[in-house]
Formats: structure tokens, C-alpha cells, sequence
């Protein structure tokens, strides 16, 4: 109970260190989870641009397949973080679960396993949990001396989130929810149809995107670019 104490008041340097046994898991509550999962024994197996690219790929079939919303990821070298919704199909635990099976049958070679068997997960319950778990992911590298800057590690959400930018994974953002809108009123204008009303949020909650309108409403609990241009303050 100490180190899952401990996990979610950021004591610890990181997440990844501690991941104890008996957490209980609480999923289909609407909430947004941060998860960690390591390679075994802490071992770096993410040392190349292609394993790296292998998790993105694989990290994107498992959203589209069970359509979940990728909030931010970071690839480090021997463990992996996400900030992601609840899938709309299944459950997040055979989510993680896909995600981990896909990646290791590409990539284990001939090592005995690529996965460590357990992983953390945390409920994000507020705006500001939200905002400190996107910042702790794309600060992650600066703090491991991998980088200078998050914009220097490609292998995260960072870009997206401060750009724009289009990357392997489609992220959840205001800037992809500003897309979708542009998208939708083509649409209608081609087809010469009324607008399309606001869509509802996977699961049907109300707590992320839910309005696609030509300025998208902000997900409660989802970052704006007015955090991304914070992002520094506080968190080297």
C-alpha cells in the first residue's frame, strides 16, 4: 500500500520502479487511465528507431481496433507510458493486453520473454491529474538525460500536442478534435445536408471531447495549448 501511495502522489522518480502486486484495478468508470508497463527485467528493448516504430504501429491498431483514445504515450528505452480513455470495445485490461502480445511477437527474438507480466495503472479523476500525468510523460526522457527538450525525443505525443503535427498514432487533442470539425462541415456542405450534431465522447461520457463544432468544445480534464505553452514551469 506504501508504494501505491507513493505512485500517486509522484513521490517516487519514477512509475516504472514500482509497480507493487494486488493493485486493484478499477476500470469502466468513464475515467481516463495513466498505464505504465516495463520490458522484463527492465531491460532496454526500445533502443532502436524500428522497435520504437514497431510499438507506434502496434499501439495504433490497438487503438482503432477497440476504439480508445490515445491522450499522450512516450516510448522510453526499457518501459512505455499512456494516457488513454476506456475502450469503447472491451475492456482496457485485454487492450494493454493486445498491445503487449502484438509488440512482442514482433520483436522478442530470441529473448526468453519482452514483457515484465504485471503493469500500473492509475485513475485520472480530474483536470489537473490530467495535465500532471500529459507533462510527467513528455518530460520523461529530459529527466533520464535522454534529451535536452521533450520536442527532442520523437518517440512521444509531445509534438502532436505542442504543433499539431500528424504522427503514427492519432492522438486525442484539441487540435484533433478542430480537424474532425473541418472534416465534418466539408462533409455536409458537399452533400448539401444539415450540420451534424455533437457527437458524444467514447463511452458516452460527457468527460472528453464531446462537440465537434467549428471551435471544439475542451474536454474536461483534457490539456490546452495554454498548458503545452506551461509545459516547462516547474517540471525539470
Amino acid at each position: 500500500m506504501r508504494g501505491a501511495f507513493c505512485l500517486e502522489c509522484g513521490r517516487c522518480e519514477s512509475y516504472a520502479d514500482l509497480m507493487p502486486w494486488g493493485l486493484k484495478r478499477y476500470q469502466h468508470t468513464g475515467q481516463s487511465h495513466f498505464v505504465t508497463f516495463s520490458c522484463y527485467h527492465r531491460r532496454p528493448l526500445f533502443t532502436t528507431d524500428t522497435s520504437r516504430q514497431t510499438f507506434e504501429t502496434a499501439l495504433e491498431r490497438v487503438r482503432r481496433n477497440f476504439r480508445l483514445r490515445v491522450y499522450a504515450y512516450v516510448v522510453m528505452p526499457e518501459h512505455v507510458h499512456l494516457l488513454v480513455s476506456e475502450p469503447e470495445r472491451d475492456t482496457l485490461a485485454y487492450a494493454v493486453k493486445s498491445l503487449k502480445q502484438g509488440v512482442a511477437r514482433r520483436l522478442i527474438g530470441e529473448a526468453e520473454q519482452f514483457w515484465q507480466k504485471r503493469y500500473y495503472d492509475f485513475n485520472v479523476r480530474n483536470h489537473e491529474q490530467f495535465v500532471e500525468k500529459v507533462h510527467y510523460i513528455h518530460w520523461n526522457p529530459v529527466r533520464r538525460g535522454l534529451c535536452e527538450r521533450p520536442e527532442d525525443w520523437p518517440w512521444s505525443s509531445f509534438l502532436h500536442h505542442a504543433t499539431g503535427a500528424d504522427g503514427r498514432v492519432e492522438i486525442e487533442s484539441e487540435w484533433t478534435a478542430r480537424k474532425r470539425g473541418t472534416r465534418r462541415r466539408k462533409t455536409s456542405c458537399s452533400s448539401r445536408t444539415s450540420p451534424l450534431k455533437p457527437t458524444p465522447g467514447l463511452n458516452g461520457a460527457p468527460s472528453h471531447f464531446q462537440s465537434l463544432n467549428p471551435e471544439p468544445t475542451q474536454a474536461r480534464g483534457c490539456p490546452t495549448q495554454r498548458d503545452f505553452r506551461c509545459v516547462g514551469q516547474g517540471m525539470a
